[in-house]
């Protein structure tokens, strides 16, 4: 079942065109890795797919519904949550209460603050910060503070998940297992678009991949086929990639 489809997308700041023409689509429960060298418009897509900025032309739509229009709290109650490549946890907070705002502002949200914090408690076991719900967010270090980001934008219930670089700055084997939560997550049936510069573990954990240079998308397919590429090799991944 198609969950998202963006049609024609361009988005201009002043002069400078970021996202360029832009079509594709996302299947329910599919992994579609987003590369492209900085400032090839990433964020910016990921940004107008929340509903943080609005299209200067193009469609956005969800479900099957357009959502071109709507603003970021409404497309979140529809089902798209997102991360930020910087955690903004709620510093004052504890972690558990951190994961039960995202519960009461996301899709479904619970009837009593118990349900919310029951469900929360689930998420953190799901994301295996369990042990630390009674923690101030603040005492968390990277890769906690890269869980919570993650847990936060589970709460809410999502039907499609956008990761903004939620594997920056850690080390192999905390990779390997966020890795294994988001395979996990596509088995729930959610749809995962997934920022990221670990090139090979993009190609290793999405169905597809979608190469994004100057705005434009210059590539999309099978992780193998987009490997092979040559102008994502000249744009990207250089020509010792397939050596490394």
């Amino acid at each position: 079942m198609l969950i998202l489809e963006v049609e024609n997308a361009c988005k201009s700041f002043g002069g400078v065109r970021a996202v360029i023409n832009v079509d594709f689509k996302v299947e329910e429960g599919e992994i579609l890795g987003l590369i492209g060298p900085n400032g090839s418009g990433k964020t910016t897509l990921f940004n107008l797919i929340a509903g943080a900025l609005r299209l200067d032309q193009g469609k956005i739509r969800f479900k099957e519904s357009d959502v071109t229009n709507i603003p970021c709290h409404e497309r979140c109650a529809c089902g798209i949550a997102r991360t930020f490549q910087i955690p903004k946890p709620f510093t004052k907070m504890e972690v558990l209460r951190n994961v039960m705002v995202g519960r009461f502002y996301g899709r479904n949200p619970p009837k009593s603050i118990k349900q919310a914090e029951k469900e929360s408690e689930e998420i953190l076991e799901f994301t295996g910060l369990r042990k630390m719900a009674a923690v101030p967010a603040t005492h968390l270090n990277l890769p906690g503070r890269k869980r919570l980001e993650l847990a936060k934008a589970l709460a809410e219930s999502p039907l499609l998940l956008l990761l903004d670089e939620i594997m920056a700055g850690l080390n192999l084997i905390e990779t390997r297992t966020l890795m294994d939560i988001i395979r996990e997550v596509k088995r729930r049936g959610i749809a995962v678009i997934l920022v990221e510069h670990k090139v090979r573990a993009v190609m290793e954990i999405s169905d597809r991949v979608m190469v994004l240079n100057l705005g434009r998308k210059i590539a999309e397919g099978v992780p193998h086929e987009v490997a092979k590429d040559q102008g994502v090799i000249e744009a990207y991944l250089g020509k010792g990639f397939h050596r490394a």
